[in-house]
């Protein structure tokens, strides 16, 4: 069952006595996983280490979830790669009826569902993924980007292009070209 569905997590015993505590450090892929322009690369693992306890109706579960990322930089265009930590703090409830190990709540928006006794880390380890993946990543903090007319990437090498003129300025540049009468 583990290899399987590695973000599984048998509850029955852990809420059994309210105030039960676990640790679990599961890993597995997660398929799918990315943003526009920053994904977890294919076959990457994501780490779920939590800390599960349980409550009345429910289990509480605190800890930390990573993953490799990649993407593109928003300069220049080159590949860019990094790791995402997130920390998290999320309640799982019981949905449905009470049962002896524990009142039923009624699940709401800020809740996972706890099913059958049987945890899922997969939702929570992909949500805190993907709210921590960069928006728009650097390849590095001085990334001097691509020329706006030739495309060179001006971290390897500089080009000879000349700026563009500012269309603002053009009534002016009769005056520096000479043509201005009187003002040289």
């Amino acid at each position: 069952m583990r290899t399987r569905q590695p973000f599984i997590v048998p509850a029955a015993a852990l809420r059994k006595v309210a105030g039960t505590v676990r640790h679990e450090d599961r890993h597995g892929v997660i398929e799918g996983l990315g943003t526009v322009g920053v994904v977890v690369p294919d076959g990457a693992e994501v780490d779920a280490q939590v800390t599960l306890s349980s409550y009345p109706g429910g289990i509480m579960a605190t800890g930390r979830v990573s993953a490799p990322w990649r993407g593109e930089c928003r300069r220049c265009g080159g590949v860019v790669t990094g790791a995402v930590e997130a920390e998290v703090r999320e309640r799982f409830v019981i949905e449905g009826p009470g049962s002896e190990s524990g009142p039923a709540v009624e699940v709401d928006e800020d809740a996972y569902v706890l099913a059958d006794d049987l945890l899922d880390l997969e939702p929570l380890a992909r949500d805190a993924v993907l709210l921590e993946l960069p928006l728009a990543p650097l390849c590095s903090e001085d990334c001097r980007g691509l020329c706006p007319q030739c495309g060179a990437n001006l971290n390897f090498k500089s080009c000879g292009c000349a700026p563009p003129a500012d269309p603002r300025w053009s009534a002016l540049d009769v005056l520096r070209d000479g043509e201005g009468g009187g003002l040289a």
